[in-house]
């Protein structure tokens, strides 16, 4: 038979649950702990399963299958016999993951998928209603304004688990090339350049063009490393100061270079960022005391 109006909303109530579901996967995930699922790989199996299968049957219900609606039922009838398992297990308020990650198991919840599981086993015995032209287009709007708010919902789900991501991986570390730039563990006559303070412990050599956008907008983060009175800080334009540049092989702008107080080479790289210029001074304290503890050992 062919698809009808109800058979489209019906069809939109899954496609927006499957959408929710992806929306936030790891909270999805984390709601399936409410139905006994413990194992992470199991529940990530059951809400890759979930989502397929309410994607799956909304397309085939909203195409007008009889067997996919009778499907959706049962499929309903179960999340329904799931909640009440979880209400008699007194875990009301509990997340039950039935719309993403922000339902809740209740009253309201159990309510909600027994009324779906009864109008999905209806849908095969609704008559074919055949709406005027207009009818079409105001569904046609709506579902297109729907898809789009589903969208924008993905958009933003997908753009807050890149920050959380980023966030637990932290900043990059500067990009240290083997073969670009001064050999490591190797003294330059480069530190004959800089003023050496009784606190100063390393030399920072920051390299960058006058034709650099990004060398320009990094001069704030420079600036505030020169605060630091652990560190020298020079910087050495690459027109300037061309025979440095040759001399130290600096393959392009912005780089930095940090030298012990004897000169040693302990790191070097491009950088993009304060933290970036930072994880460079920490890579070269790291190096720094592995070369003690060598020396001790």
């Amino acid at each position: 038979m062919l698809a009808s109006l109800p058979d489209l909303l019906l069809a939109s109530v899954l496609l927006v649950s499957a959408g929710a579901k992806l929306a936030r996967p790891r909270a999805a995930q984390a709601a399936l702990a409410t139905y006994g699922l413990r194992s992470p790989r199991a529940r990530a199996a059951m809400w890759g399963l979930a989502v397929a299968v309410e994607g799956a049957l909304a397309v085939l219900v909203a195409l007008g299958s009889d067997l996919a609606a009778w499907a959706a039922a049962a499929l309903m009838a179960g999340f329904a016999a799931l909640l009440a398992r979880a209400l008699r297990a007194g875990r009301a308020g509990q997340p039950c993951g039935c719309l993403g990650a922000r339902g809740r198991v209740g009253a309201g919840a159990l309510v909600r998928a027994l009324v779906l599981a009864v109008a999905f086993a209806a849908l095969p015995f609704v008559p074919d209603v055949d709406p005027a032209a207009t009818g079409w287009l105001a569904l046609g709007l709506g579902l297109a304004l729907a898809g789009l708010g589903a969208l924008a919902v993905l958009v933003l789900a997908l753009a807050r688990e890149v920050g959380e991501l980023r966030a637990a991986l932290g900043p990059a570390p500067a990009l240290e090339i083997p073969g670009e730039g001064p050999p490591l563990g190797v003294p330059v006559e480069l530190i004959e350049r800089f003023t050496l303070a009784e606190r100063t412990r390393y030399a920072v050599a920051v390299f960058s063009s006058e034709g650099c956008a990004l060398c320009q907008s990094l001069r704030p983060a420079i600036s505030l490393l020169r605060n630091d009175p652990l560190l020298a800080v020079l910087s050495f334009d690459e027109v300037s100061e061309r025979e440095v540049w040759h001399a130290l092989a600096i393959p392009g702008s912005p780089y930095a270079v940090v030298l012990g107080l004897d000169g040693t080479v302990l790191a070097q790289g491009t950088f993009n960022g304060l933290r970036q210029l930072e994880s460079l001074v920490a890579t070269a304290a790291a190096r720094e005391r592995e070369l003690l503890e060598a020396f001790h050992a």
